[in-house]
């Protein structure tokens, strides 16, 4: 049995992708389930991270949104039994890597997956739905009639966080990064209040909300990204696509919410003060916020749920590229990594 690890070079940059030989699991004790997996969701994997939390090993498995069935339970898994459809996220610490046919894992990272889900559309959607509801629902409190700016709305989140802040009847902007997007997002229903097209670089974000808002400022943003410094010190890629962070400041309205996926951002005396003058917030949206806080894990579970019932009524239709096999999932990873992909790549078995 063969499963998909990742190992870094001496140099700590460069990430090789190798396929090795698993022995045979343990008999399953306590609360973990063995699993068998039928799909697994690839994204790119944070090594920064890793490296921060002591984690870094010679060999780190690789893939961790994963949808299966149920194959045999520890004696106190308390919430399945053999045969049930499960789906759910292998936490950062986990032993198993997702590409590989059979994995454990604690049931307390799991959820039943809903009759009507395929496989692909349970393991390519769940990562995504939960960075979209601790963005939206967790860290900038989303409601009817708010209106949110999400940056980059053609991505795999971004397709996600519009259709939950839509669910949630709040009036959405997004920005489109080529023509392509641009027409993917204006084929959306219910459709999108405003796409910004960013791609030839002549688009002005900041004076587009304001103008759909009336000046008053949007009340939620979340970015993909923000530039941090001038044109000068910026790659021509980040300048194009990105805003700068005195934009976000200028189109948040009194009482916004900015939620950034900018780990490293800055600000300076003058950015603080604009926030303080708007009574305006900035939070961060660490993908994995719940896995790094056990006392969380009800609510977590939560989310994981409610993402599986929109997934099943409708609510959420992800961008999914067509599923590929086991074997060509190294390849995959490689391009991953890279961010050079757009939909959700998922490996089906």
């Amino acid at each position: 049995m063969k499963g998909l690890y990742f190992q870094k070079s001496s140099t700590n940059e460069e990430i090789t992708f190798v396929f090795q030989e698993r022995e045979n699991l343990p008999v399953i004790e306590d609360n973990y389930v063995k699993l068998q997996v039928k799909a697994c969701a690839l994204s790119q994997i944070n090594t920064k991270l890793l490296a921060e939390m002591k984690m870094e090993k010679d060999f780190f498995p690789v893939g961790r949104e994963i949808a299966g069935i149920v194959l045999d339970v520890g004696s106190k898994v308390s919430f399945f039994q053999p045969d049930d459809e499960v789906v759910g996220i292998l936490p950062l610490d986990s032993e198993d890597p997702g590409l590989c046919e059979v994995v454990r894992v604690h049931e307390h990272y799991l959820v039943h997956k809903p009759e009507k889900v395929t496989w692909t559309e349970a393991a390519g959607t769940i990562r995504d739905g939960v960075r979209a509801y601790t963005a939206l629902h967790y860290l900038s409190h989303l409601s009817s009639g708010k209106s949110v700016l999400i940056m980059d709305g053609a991505s795999a989140l971004g397709m996600i966080a519009i259709q939950l802040a839509h669910h949630r009847g709040a009036k959405v902007i997004s920005t489109a990064g080529s023509l392509e997007d641009k027409q993917c997002l204006e084929r959306l229903r219910p459709s999108i209040a405003r796409v910004i097209d960013v791609s030839n670089g002549k688009a002005h974000v900041a004076e587009s909300c304001l103008e759909e808002t009336g000046g008053l400022g949007v009340d939620i943003v979340l970015d993909a990204g923000v530039r941090l410094y001038s044109k000068d010190d910026e790659p021509a890629v980040k300048l194009q696509l990105l805003p700068h962070k005195h934009d976000i400041i200028t189109l948040l309205g009194v009482g916004g919410h900015w939620v950034t996926t900018e780990e490293n951002l800055q600000l300076d005396p003058p950015d603080s003060h604009c926030l303080f003058l708007k009574g305006a917030t900035v939070a961060f949206l660490n993908d994995e916020v719940w896995n790094l806080s056990n006392v969380q894990q009800g609510k977590y579970l939560c989310i994981l749920k409610d993402v599986m019932e929109k997934l099943s009524s409708g609510v959420f239709r992800p961008q999914l590229d067509e599923p590929i096999p086991l074997y060509e999932a190294k390849v995959t990873m490689e391009v991953v990594q890279k961010n050079q992909g757009r939909k959700k790549q998922v490996v089906q078995f």
